[in-house]
């Protein structure tokens, strides 16, 4: 007396080897949406974790049937985009970040004295 096992339990796909692939749904006439997806587009690219694919997929599928905003598509993807770019997307949203900038007349002088230089070969 053999039990059979229980084929109602199994899952008929495997999901361990199946692999998720990347929506080829691009508009390009809407240019919301194309910019869009091509930051789902990089950010699927280098992403290597299958879960973070699946959620990518999900957003961009999500935004394409309008049951999202754009601002929310965006505020989810920066999750996955401060990974490979973290001198934008920094946590803390108050550090400030400094420009070094210069008077017109003290850059003309730069550049007069640099041009007189290159011309007498200095």
């Amino acid at each position: 007396m053999t039990q059979e096992p229980n084929t109602q339990d199994k899952p008929t796909t495997n999901t361990a080897t199946a692999t998720i692939s990347k929506l080829l749904i691009d508009r390009p006439s809407d240019f919301r949406f194309h910019a869009a997806y091509l930051i789902y587009s990089s950010a699927w690219d280098k992403n290597t974790s299958e879960e973070a694919r699946a959620k990518l997929n999900e957003m961009i599928e999500a935004l394409t049937k309008n049951q999202i905003e754009y601002e929310n598509f965006y505020r989810e993807m920066d999750r996955y985009r401060a990974e490979f770019n973290p001198e934008h997307f920094k946590g803390d949203m108050h550090t400030r970040s400094y420009i070094e900038t210069q008077r017109k007349r003290d850059w003309r002088k730069r550049e007069e004295r640099d041009r007189r230089n290159q011309r007498h070969g200095r």
